[in-house]
């Protein structure tokens, strides 16, 4: 099986742009700080759930989808912050949140399919 082929891994894909959409709009104050910290939580999901995919060991694997598992919760915190700071509409904030939780649900779910 390719990567590509994994369904959280191109789910994780296409939240990261989205969130960068959402970001690219932003002034160089609130880049500089929340957008950055949110960008690197966002894209880590994808880069875990791939570093892991190509790990030998399914051990390896499922330790990196923890760390992809933790990157989304940090994810959840940006957007969060981004939220209480008036820097993301409500409507886009609840269906980013709405994505995130999907995906972990999903995300759990492949980790529990490791190894086995």
């Amino acid at each position: 099986m390719e990567l590509e082929a994994l369904n959280v891994y191109r789910i994780s894909m296409e939240i990261a742009d989205e969130v960068w959409d959402v970001v690219n709009d932003w002034n160089y104050f609130e880049k500089d700080t929340v957008g950055k910290q949110l960008i690197k939580a966002v894209d880590s999901i994808a880069a875990n759930i791939s570093e892991g995919y190509g790990r030998f060991h399914y051990k390896e694997n499922k330790n990196f989808n923890y760390y992809a598992r933790g990157s989304l919760f940090e994810t959840k915190t940006w957007l969060t912050k981004s939220s209480r700071r008036k820097l993301i509409d409500k409507d886009k904030y609840l269906h980013l949140i709405h994505e995130l939780e999907s995906l972990a649900v999903k995300l759990n779910n492949y980790i529990n399919s490791i190894g086995k």
